[in-house]
């Protein structure tokens, strides 16, 4: 769970933000270490407390790292259970379980069904919908 209240978010960012000017600089564009470093720069954003921030950033990211490393590589998988998580987080529960429905069995098909980032997806999966229900439905359970 993020906490914005701890720690040096700012100094995360900045650093962050450096690496990724070093790397576009050095690399290009594209190039995958790049791109890790556009990833880092999202998730400390949203540790930062900027969540619809890091959601746009990694809705920015995703279309780029599929055609880079392909929609099944891990680290699009990653891309796609952080932004499907984060869209939850900044109020579209019902954005969030569609997202990881859709996600769930490629996850299943490339990673297996008992493998940990699965096993999230399916309980994330399971949370949003829940979330989505009582959000569509006040007051029922």
């Amino acid at each position: 769970m993020r906490n914005p209240g701890q720690g040096s978010y700012g100094a995360a960012l900045e650093l962050s933000q450096r690496i990724l000017d070093a790397r576009e600089r050095s690399l290009g564009p594209e190039h995958p270490d790049t791109l890790t470093a556009r990833g880092n720069l999202a998730a400390w954003t949203a540790e930062a407390g900027d969540t619809a921030g890091a959601r746009d950033q990694f809705a920015a990211l995703l279309p780029i790292r599929e055609r880079v490393s392909g929609p099944e590589h891990p680290d699009t998988l990653s891309i796609r259970t952080n932004l499907a998580d984060l869209t939850g987080e900044a109020g579209d529960a019902a954005g969030a379980r569609d997202q990881f429905a859709a996600l769930l069995p490629i996850e299943e098909r490339v990673l297996g069904a008992e493998h940990p980032g699965t096993l999230t997806a399916r309980r994330n999966l399971a949370y949003w919908s829940e979330k989505a229900a009582s959000d569509a439905a006040p007051g029922v359970k």
